[in-house]
């Protein structure tokens, strides 16, 4: 178990913890929670050996071994499925001492070397690690390619299933859902609940919070309180406590009032004096209850739009897509993800927009938005539609190097200059005062924004957004780095917004709130989704099945394919080739000898597999893993062979 006792953690001259305690017990699942800035990250850094505690005891049993996601932007030129294998520390350590054994003669090593890469997994890894990847919503596609040419927030994804992949009995998670979509979600918590070790996890997102902790831990005010159950558990049990807390706050202000009475009116009377000063006694004696200060709520709203276009926008007949890039060559077709859609978006709708990964969800939104021209067909606008659009990336809208308050005077202008504004104050002291609603205040309003947290930017937009006074919001992924105050806050604004919600998230919890209907975005169309999240998630879990088992089929189906059906591929290629009639007698010969070759090591494996159930002597063990080992390389490389061959001779 990992123990805490009266640690105090500081940070530079700031006391993050003081006096804490805890006990966390193997097998829990731990979601830690608290403000910003109440010391989760240093608490994880503790966990993980990159601080120590500077006062108290603090123990984690030294054969533990820990899975993180490392924080750093991977650059490798390493294919998705090599370099989450190579998250496995176990098999690491597996293959590097079987290489150190190859170099001996000692055969008992080599077959204990050899027999402890089999238990670590070296047979099943690669489909081990591609079940992680094709989870977190990669395409089957993609599982070859290299991390380099895959966006930021993929390579955080590939970063999440490489720490999935170490074998751990530790698993801090820090904020794993941030660059996840529902899809890639949905399967995380799924693997999450059958993970066996004891897992710590700091989320903003209360439904997952929920699905996959049993305990929480609270950081609050230097301390680490502990709560049995998950995070709507804590809640209820926080508001009690502080409800109580609050009572007898309120009772203890009552005695000290009547003490305090009781000393300033008796105690200049000789004959009152003793028992004035032992009042006095009494109040210094008193343990004072603290005041109740709860966490400082967020929250805004939206003005009420200058007018309702009914319906607000219609699609007939549009494709969504993206051009050809710039560099292409002439006449190069633009990308069709979405197309022939027919729909009407009415005012007051709120929209929650669902579909997998890579489906076209944001590709919908930003053409609403006007990001994105569409492809085909005609969108036409109501009158006086005035979009807010809040960006999957929110620097896809803000400039780093200027300020909240620079934003806000170039929104006006801008807005001026368009002729769009509709009554709100422009001078810079009513533009600082509104910014001071989003808790922009003091010199926050001139630092420049690339120097912000991402939940500092995520306020800005929304900020920028609701100074606009929109009557279509367009949200992709807004929650992605607020807070659980600032998401409530949001949910709150959304309910009373009286104008039309277009909505992408991950967040259950918001959807749940604030969307009344559901389209869904899958296989190039959109259509109304009949059902609740509920279904949808259920849908997710049975897509996500299927097309594992598509994958497992796929790769099976490989071997045979080259093992029993190569004379009629070969056969074929002849009647479809165009080369020249020597070059296909030539293929068709270096076919054959790859043919038999693989029928020979084929035979050869089998043996050496039965050779080895049988418990031989550890000398005949090592020989028959090193052979085997050999034949495993050849076979792949011939398999590759095999592959361009008939790839040739079907030309």
């Amino acid at each position: 178990m990992i123990t805490l006792k009266n640690v105090t953690l500081r940070r530079s001259a700031k006391v993050l913890l003081e006096g804490a305690s805890v006990t966390l017990n193997p097998g829990e699942k731990i979601g830690l929670v608290g403000r910003n800035g109440a010391g989760k990250s240093s608490l994880f850094a503790l966990l993980n050996g990159n601080l120590h505690e500077d006062a108290g005891e603090y123990y984690i049993p030294a054969q533990w071994r820990m899975g993180q996601v490392a924080q750093d932007m991977p650059e490798t030129d390493q294919s998705a499925t090599d370099f989450v294998v190579e998250g496995d520390t176990a098999l690491n350590a597996a293959r590097e001492e079987v290489t150190a054994a190859e170099a001996t003669d000692d055969y008992d090593r080599m077959a204990h070397a050899y027999m402890a890469l089999h238990d670590a997994g070296e047979h099943d890894a690669p489909a081990r690690a591609q079940a992680l990847i094709l989870g977190l919503g990669f395409k089957t596609s993609e599982l070859e390619n290299p991390v380099n040419s895959f966006s930021g927030g993929w390579r955080m994804r590939l970063q999440l299933a490489r720490a999935l992949m170490c074998p751990s009995d530790l698993l801090l998670l820090d904020e794993p859902t941030n660059h996840l979509d529902l899809d890639a979600l949905v399967w995380l918590e799924a693997w999450l609940k059958k993970y066996e070790g004891t897992m710590v996890v700091i989320s903003h997102d209360r439904e997952f919070l929920d699905a996959v902790t049993n305990v929480t831990l609270h950081i609050d005010a230097g301390k680490l309180v502990r709560y049995g159950g998950n995070y709507s558990k804590f809640e209820d049990m926080r508001a009690e406590q502080m409800e109580l807390q609050q009572n007898a706050y309120s009772k203890q202000q009552d005695k000290i009032a009547h003490l305090q009475k009781f000393i300033a009116r008796f105690k200049a009377k000789a004959s009152k004096a003793k028992q004035a000063q032992s009042r006095v006694k009494a109040l210094d004696r008193m343990e004072k209850i603290a005041p109740l200060l709860s966490e400082a709520d967020f929250s805004f709203e939206f003005k009420e739009p200058a007018n309702l276009p009914n319906p607000m926008l219609s699609m007939s007949g549009v494709s969504f897509g993206y051009p050809p890039p710039e560099d292409a060559v002439a006449g190069t077709p633009p990308t069709v993800i979405v197309q022939n859609v027919n729909k009407s978006v009415l005012a007051g709708q709120r929209i929650g927009i669902l579909g997998a990964n890579g489906q076209g969800k944001s590709t919908l939104v930003k053409t609403v938005a006007r990001a994105l021209q569409p492809l085909g067909g005609e969108v036409t606008e109501g009158k006086g539609l005035n979009i807010g659009y809040f960006a999957q990336q929110e620097l896809d809208v803000l400039r780093p190097a200027d300020t909240p308050l620079e934003h806000m005077i170039r929104l006006v202008k801008e807005l001026t200059a368009a002729g769009k504004i509709a009554g709100q104050a422009t001078r810079e002291q009513d533009l600082r005062s509104f910014l001071g609603t989003f808790n922009f205040s003091g010199d926050m309003v001139k630092q420049a924004v690339g120097s912000m947290s991402g939940g500092e930017k995520a306020r800005l937009v929304l900020c920028m957004i609701v100074w606009q006074r929109p009557n279509l919001l367009l949200l992709d992924e807004p929650t992605n780095h607020l807070d659980l105050a600032t998401r409530e806050a949001l949910s709150m604004a959304l309910n009373e917004f009286e104008g039309t919600v277009m909505l992408v998230s991950h967040d259950r919890a918001l959807l749940r709130a604030v969307c009344d209907e559901f389209w869904m975005v899958s296989r190039g169309g959109v259509e109304p989704f009949d059902g609740d999240l509920d279904d949808y998630q259920r849908y997710l879990l049975d897509e996500a099945k299927r097309q594992r088992e598509l994958a497992k089929a796929s790769t099976k189906a490989e071997t045979p394919v080259a093992e029993k059906k190569p004379a009629v591929a070969a056969a074929a290629g002849v009647q479809k080739t165009g080369a020249a009639p020597e070059l296909v007698r030539k293929w068709k010969k270096e076919l054959g000898q790859v043919e038999t070759r693989l029928k020979a090591l084929n035979d050869e494996g089998a043996v050496l597999e039965g050779k080895l159930s049988t418990n031989p002597h550890p000398s005949e063990i090592a020989e028959a893993c090193k052979r085997l080992k050999a034949v495993n390389e050849e076979l792949k490389t011939l398999e590759d062979q095999w592959l361009e061959l008939t790839t040739l001779l079907e030309v």
